[in-house]
């Protein structure tokens, strides 16, 4: 050893005649320790302080012993429990996360499916919160594992590798019936008062898992400092729990600021690119039958922490931002072509539609044996373990003749009758959206009658639906939050904007679309109510409906922007009207022989 220096292989291994070289020193140590009332049960828990009290002047060497204490705190004798996961193979899973696992509360998730009606649309995608969840929570784990074992530095702790795997594994507790249908549709619906976000209903469902099942004393067994870790846990799923905290330096409670990193893990508040993202791109993507171009063992091949203005984040490598862009193209893709299918979103339209008729007549037991609405559920978690998707069926096969309304709009569905979208738009600008707006809209498609039509529609008989598309920051480049380093300094945190990538990328990252469905389906007034959608385009200055020349061949040639030439010149020539999305299509494979090129 040159310079008094140990690698981690001499902490690592200590021989016998080190041991003896050693015998003063060791108990000496042993009397310090005493002295400091510090126990071997409490050697997991020191501090860097701790330790320069002992004498140790260095603080290289307090790291080092601290990340060799800790490691040696992360080897168990306890049996990990093997998943065999279509996805990721065959994982190991902490007995901690199993002993959640196997509760009712999270056992719930298998009755949900992960996408909602889509799987009415895509037959394979009958995939359930429940792998979805075990998932996020092994990728949690292999993120901060990566991390701690490229970076020995940042005193990952075992209790800190726990804590980021059961936020993952918890972090969709809180989803309802036919998931973001429930808390994006029928919820605003029903109680347009409430701001309620599935996330919210995570931390309490957490909370009553945590409490009814006894949990607190297995977390300690397993090492975990009560309350502090279960606030921590929290704060991943949903952010900062004091609402007067977030608005400070660093809302945080549960890890400091030295553990910045930690919180970008299950739920990237910052930029979206986490573990939840990289698990649901490629469960999708296999469930969908949709190619997933996005490899997430390479971002972990590649992440690291760096320190920005006194935080640390999470980085990458310079040459992986191509890659990003490809992953949030990748989500883009997966909502234009399933999220978003203009079937998929009326059938669940069409089943919030039910669940509304339905919702006064359902009663679910709660706590105290106390009676909730499907709309009230939510404010009791025992309630609430029992509303899943099964609710669907309850309604449809229930004798309760007040159902008859919500029962027939279920059959509808069973039997393929369902509304017909009759066009898609986009605003010129993005436009701030209400129930009571998506109401007005109705009644205007219905006073949109053209001249000639002879068929009378009713403003009941459309259904508007606005859907926000965007790369996970709204109108923003999620690529400008994040955070590179070069080969020649993995220390040095940059930015790389988009003019140094490429000319290719698009030049607005969110758009709106607007979709009418028409609930009548006979021909005629199918014909008639894509007639009223144009007229309705023309009259709002929207973007003309791309069948607009054949529907409504009498009414495009009447607006003087509509109007293209014939010829094959570019749409963003000079005067023309510039495409919503940018007029650019990114490939998702755009970068990867550059990269190979580069590497």
């Amino acid at each position: 050893m040159e310079g008094g220096k140990r690698s981690r292989e001499d902490l690592d291994c200590v021989t016998p005649e080190k041991r003896s070289r050693g015998a003063g020193t060791n108990t000496h140590r042993q009397h310090e320790l005493r002295e400091n009332n510090l126990r071997a049960m409490e050697l997991r828990n020191l501090t860097d302080v701790q330790l320069q009290k002992l004498g140790i002047e260095s603080l290289e060497s307090r790291q080092q012993l601290l990340h060799c204490l800790q490691k040696c705190w992360q080897f168990s004798n306890e049996p990990m429990k093997v998943f065999n996961d279509p996805i990721h193979g065959h994982i190991e899973l902490h007995p901690l996360l199993v002993c959640i696992i196997d509760t009712p509360q999270f056992q719930r998730l298998r009755h949900i499916k992960q996408l909602g009606g889509t799987y009415l649309v895509f037959p394979g995608a009958s995939h359930s919160r429940f792998e979805h969840s075990v998932g996020v929570g092994y990728l949690a784990g292999c993120l901060v594992r990566a991390l701690n074992e490229r970076q020995p530095e940042l005193l990952i702790s075992k209790q800190d590798i726990l804590c980021v795997q059961i936020a993952g594994l918890c972090h969709d507790l809180g989803h309802g019936p036919f998931s973001h249908m429930f808390d994006g549709m029928f919820i605003p619906k029903v109680r347009p008062e409430m701001n309620w976000k599935h996330e919210t209903a995570s931390v309490q469902m957490f909370d009553h898992l945590v409490k009814v099942n006894n949990l607190e004393p297995v977390m300690e067994k397993y090492g975990l400092s009560l309350p502090g870790d279960l606030i921590f846990i929290k704060e991943q799923i949903a952010g900062p729990l004091d609402s007067i905290a977030s608005g400070s330096k660093w809302p945080y409670k549960g890890r400091s600021e030295e553990k910045s990193f930690l919180y970008e893990i299950v739920a990237n508040k910052r930029n979206g690119i986490d573990v939840d993202k990289w698990d649901y791109f490629a469960r999708d993507c296999y469930h969908l039958g949709i190619q997933n171009n996005f490899d997430y063992r390479r971002s972990l091949k590649f992440a690291r922490v760096c320190e920005v203005k006194g935080k640390k984040h999470i980085c990458t490598r310079d040459k992986e931002v191509g890659d990003l862009y490809d992953m949030f193209h990748t989500r883009n893709c997966l909502h234009r072509r399933a999220y978003q299918h203009k079937v998929g979103n009326i059938i669940e339209v069409m089943i919030t539609e039910a669940f509304v008729k339905a919702d006064p007549h359902i009663q679910i037991r709660g706590s105290s044996g106390k009676m909730y609405k499907i709309s009230e559920a939510i404010e009791d978690m025992e309630a609430y373990t029992k509303l899943t998707d099964h609710i669907f069926e309850e309604v449809l096969y229930s004798s309760n003749p007040e159902l008859s309304e919500a029962q027939t709009i279920l059959q509808n569905i069973i039997c393929r009758r369902l509304y017909k979208c009759v066009g898609q738009t986009t605003p010129e600008s993005q436009l701030s959206v209400s129930q009571e707006m998506l109401l007005e809209w109705s009644s205007e498609v219905a006073d949109s009658k053209p001249h000639g039509t002879e068929v009378d529609l009713q403003p009941e008989d459309f259904v508007v639906s606005v859907i926000y598309m965007d790369y996970g920051m709204k109108d923003k480049n999620p690529i400008n939050s994040v955070h590179f380093y070069c080969k020649n300094d993995p220390s040095k945190a940059i930015k790389i904007r988009k003019n140094q990538v490429s000319k290719l990328l698009p030049e607005r990252f969110a758009e709106q679309l607007i979709r009418v469905y028409c609930k009548k389906t006979d021909e005629k007034s199918l014909e008639a109510a894509k007639k009223y959608f144009v007229q309705w385009c023309m009259n709002r200055n929207f973007s003309k409906p791309q069948d607009g020349d054949v529907t409504a061949p009498e009414l495009t040639p009447l607006k003087r922007d509509w109007q293209t030439d014939d010829d094959d010149s570019d749409e963003g020539g000079q005067g023309s009207r510039l495409p919503v999305n940018g007029g650019q299509s990114v490939k998702t494979n755009l970068f990867h022989a550059q990269k190979e090129n580069c590497s």
